[in-house]
């Protein structure tokens, strides 16, 4: 009975994983990351399918003002910031716990630098004359994507604040080093984060293109 019992488990071990048993094995809350990442993204498709719906009745003609260099500047600094946080991933798998404070602290640095450059970019909107709530309406979808994105940014980055303070208490004790490095929850903070990161980063880029080509 034995022997059968282990053909049977070997030829269920020989099957292919189905998609619902691979999402079981997927920890809760990076599911729950998932699943939100899904809902912001159709929520900015709808606010651009919106934005370009409106430009287009506008008949306003595109080109006359160049995009606000503030929003390339940020563009780039986003970019660093994503390279920063995959600095830390690699880090923290070296068990280099300075280091990913480090680059912790670069990403949130960074972070509040676009932050900053956004709204420098608002303010070379209003000396353009794009106004939020006055003239053309395609206008205030600009400051609305903007603003909506950066505070999408700001959620990313109290977590980020969090995560950099743990770390920092962890870093200053060889025995909270060991239990930080080994704890299965602080690296799945790190991933999460580090997704969440990249997704606002292409969020973004492609925020930047449609702007871009309708301005």
């Amino acid at each position: 009975m034995n022997s059968d019992q282990e053909r049977t488990n070997k030829i269920g071990a020989g099957q292919p994983t189905s998609a619902f048993q691979r999402m079981e094995r997927v920890p809760p809350l990076l599911l729950m990351l998932y699943l939100g990442l899904a809902g912001v993204t159709v929520l900015f498709l709808i606010l651009v399918v919106a934005y370009v719906y409106t430009r287009n009745q506008s008949d306003a003609p595109t080109g006359i003002y160049p995009l606000p260099r503030f929003f390339s500047l940020s563009t780039i600094v986003l970019l660093i910031s994503s390279y920063t946080i995959n600095q830390a991933r690699r880090l923290y798998a070296q068990d280099e716990l300075v280091g990913l404070g480090r680059c912790l602290g670069a990403t949130l640095l960074l972070s509040s630098v676009f932050a900053g450059l956004q709204v420098l970019g608002w303010r070379e909107l209003q000396n353009q004359g794009v106004l939020v709530l006055e003239g053309v309406a395609s206008g205030t979808f600009i400051y609305l994507l903007s603003a909506l994105h950066v505070a999408h940014l700001l959620g990313g980055m109290l977590f980020l604040l969090v995560l950099l303070l743990r770390t920092h208490q962890a870093s200053r004790d060889a025995v909270r080093s060991l239990v930080f490095i080994r704890n299965p929850y602080r690296r799945l903070q790190l991933r999460m984060i580090t997704l969440y990161w990249h997704f606002i980063d292409a969020l973004w880029i492609g925020l930047f293109a449609v702007f871009l080509f309708l301005y």
